[in-house]
Order: structure tokens, then sequence, then C-alpha cells
């Protein structure tokens, strides 16, 4: 049962929540600001607390599909990625380019592994339920190395040499569009059965949204490596029509049924709507339209997308599988709650608002971070209440034979 991702997960949970509050004490003026830390606060996020997830329960995950025992955890693996992220996370506030190479090649190795790890786990020919999401996951690792390589690449030069034209929009864009949305993709397609209790609405889909997917996120990182529109829009049509085709595929089944209003699929599903505003933006942005500040939605509009997508989807997910891990005989259940889901919401409208009302902006971004800060408390205490009840089954476990014995 014991994981050890999981429990580092927890650590990087903790520590986003951290970072949520400093980043509302700095827009309040109460704490000074430090080089970094912006950056850091969302790899907190997206590097720490959702890869450290990913690495851990794929495998997991494939091989329950696959018919396959649990697989062994790949301490190799778990070492290279840990050791990485430490290093990484070092480096970013310091803007220390030796550490943040050394941290992104070992991370680049651990992906690495694990793509090997999962392309391995094809189960038995008589298999009937194969993990339909396998291929998302090979996949959004690929994207994950692409990531790590531009973004190291801005450190030694190498952006220069492989002619990015803006790489620090590609390295994003690599991470979001490529590596996270497939990976979320994946863990959808496989859990929904479950939660939901029932398939998705068009299980035909499952592939031509794969491809889409796969082709909208290459669009979407190949538009500013070359700086051109050529790339990006035809990428960003066909990433939001996968998308919205993948959600529809969530909901369609639900209507009319009472889980469709429950806190934790309403934070899966409507997550999504914060992929859908910076899209939207974007048109308007490339046209120059008056009153549409567009550097500063290019500033503002990753940390909305971490805050409302990334981390909700989250919030849903992430205590659903620690539920499986720690607490098998649990009923499936989303994570999350009334009070997460409308504070995480309000905080990306107040995020969203302080980039257009600029005189009100740090005031609205303070708001912002410090509606995400206690969004993220009762999570942070739903996977601690999950963990210590795993701890506490295995430890009644390992005693029930010594006191039976000293019963006899």
């Amino acid at each position: 049962m014991f994981n050890p991702y999981f429990l580092v997960v927890l650590l990087y949970v903790a520590l986003a929540v951290l970072g949520a509050l400093d980043a509302s004490l700095i827009s309040f003026d109460l704490l000074p600001t430090f080089a970094g830390l912006r950056w850091a606060r969302v790899h907190f996020i997206t590097l720490g607390a959702l890869t450290e997830f990913a690495f851990g329960v794929l495998p997991i995950v494939v091989a329950a599909r696959a018919g396959l025992p649990r697989p062994k955890i790949r301490w190799d693996i778990w070492l290279t990625l840990n050791l990485g992220l430490l290093i990484l996370l070092l480096g970013i506030p310091m803007v220390n380019g030796v550490f943040i190479t050394a941290g992104g090649t070992l991370i680049f190795i651990a992906a690495v592994l694990l793509m090997l790890q999962l392309g391995g786990m094809r189960g038995s020919r008589s298999e009937t339920q194969p993990s339909a999401g396998r291929k998302f996951y090979i996949v959004g690792l690929a994207y994950l190395l692409l990531g790590v390589l531009i973004g190291t690449g801005l450190w030694q030069g190498w952006s220069t040499w492989l002619q990015i034209k803006v790489p620090l929009e590609a390295h994003i864009h690599a991470n979001n569009w490529g590596f996270m949305s497939l990976v979320f993709a994946g863990l959808i397609v496989d859990l929904y059965p479950g939660f939901a209790g029932r398939s998705l609405a068009w299980p035909r889909s499952i592939t031509p949204i794969f491809v889409m997917m796969t082709l909208g996120a290459l669009g979407l990182v190949l538009g500013p490596w070359f700086q051109s529109n050529l790339f990006t829009v035809p990428g960003m049509l066909l990433h939001i029509s996968a998308t919205i085709w993948l959600v529809l595929n969530m909901v369609k089944p639900l209507v009319g049924d009472r889980k469709l209003r429950t806190p934790g699929i309403l934070h899966l599903v409507t997550a999504y709507v914060w992929i859908v505003v910076p899209i939207l933006m974007a048109p308007l942005i490339l046209l120059e339209v008056p009153g549409v500040p567009g550097p500063i939605i290019e500033q503002n509009a990753p940390q909305a997308l971490i805050y409302g997508w990334v981390l909700q989807f989250g919030y849903a997910i992430i205590p659903l599988l620690f539920r499986r891990v720690f607490v098998p005989d649990a009923q499936p259940k989303l994570g999350g709650n009334w009070f997460s889901l409308i504070a995480v919401h309000l905080g990306g409208v107040f995020l969203w608002a302080g980039i257009f009302l600029n005189e009100s902006q740090a005031a609205l971004h303070g708001v912002a971070y410090g509606l995400w800060f206690v969004s993220m408390l009762p999570i942070a205490y739903e996977l601690w209440q999950i963990v210590r009840s795993g701890m506490s089954r295995v430890q009644d476990q390992e005693l029930a034979p010594t006191m039976a014995e000293a019963g006899d």
C-alpha cells in the first residue's frame, strides 16, 4: 500500500498552499517580493504536486486496466524525479542556471524511464479492457521531455541553437497543452467509468480526441517556436475542439443525474472553463483590439490557468486516487466540496478582473491568491485524513496477529 510518491504529493500540496498565501500577502505589500518565487509557486503545483502524482499513479492505473499485478515501486524513477525536482525548485527562486539545468536533466531522465515502463505494460492479448489512456500518458510525457528541453535551454543557449523565437511561451505550451492536457485526458478516459458509474458518452471518440489533442499541442508549441500563427491558430482550434468533445463526453451521460450537481464532478468539469478563457482572449490579443491589455494577459494568464484548471483538476482526481491506494474498500469519490469549488472559481474571476482593472490590480490579485489559498485548505485536510485512515488501517492489520497470539 505504501506509495512514496503520494506522501511527497502531500508535501508539494502544502508548499502550494503556502505559495498562494505568500502571493496574496505580497500583493497587499505585507511581504517583500522575492525574485523568481512567482515561477516557483507555479512549479509547486505543476512539476511538484501534479507531476509527482502522475508518476506515482500512471503505472497503477495502466496495470489495473490491463489486468496486470500492481507494479512495484521503481525506486530509480522516484529518486531521479525527486532529486531533479528538489534541485530545480532550489534553482528557480535563486534564478541559478546550473541548478535549473541539473534539475531539468534529472527530470528528463525520470520521464524517459517512466515512458519505457508504461510502454512495456501491454497486458495479455486476451485482456478485455486495456488502458485507453496509456497512449495519452506516453505522448503527454513526450511533451514533458520537450518542455524540459526548452526550459533548460533558456539557461544554456539551446533556444538560440534550436532557433526558438519565443522559448518561454513554447516551454509553457509544451507543459500545459501537451503534458498536462494529455495526461488529464487519459485519466478521465480511464477513471470516468469508476467514479461516474457509466461509460463516456461516445467511447469511439477517444482516439480522435487523442489525435486532435496531440496535433493541437504540437501546433501550439510550434507557433511560438517559429513565431507563426500558421501553427498557433490550427493548433488552438484542434486542441479546444478536442477539449470540448472530452468535456461533453463526461457531461452528457450525467444530464439529469444528481452526480452532475456534486462538487467533485463540478470541479472536474468546470475546471476546463479556465482553459477556454485565455483561448478566447488569444484572437483579441493577436488582432491588437483596443482595451485588451495583451502583455498583462500574457503575464498573468498562466497563473489563472494553473490555479483555475490544473489545481482544480487535482482537487477532484487526487483525493479519488488517494482513497483507492490508502483506503481501497472506500466508495470511489472525487475530492472537493462546495467551499473549495466556489473559492477557486472566485479566485479566477478576481485575477481576470485585476488584468483589466489595472489601477486595482494589486488588491484584486491579492484577493485572488487569498481565495486560492483558502480553497486549498479543505483539499489538503481531505488528503491528510485519507492518508491517516490508511496508515491506521495498516497498523491495525499488523497488530491483529499479535493480539490474537496474546489472546491464545
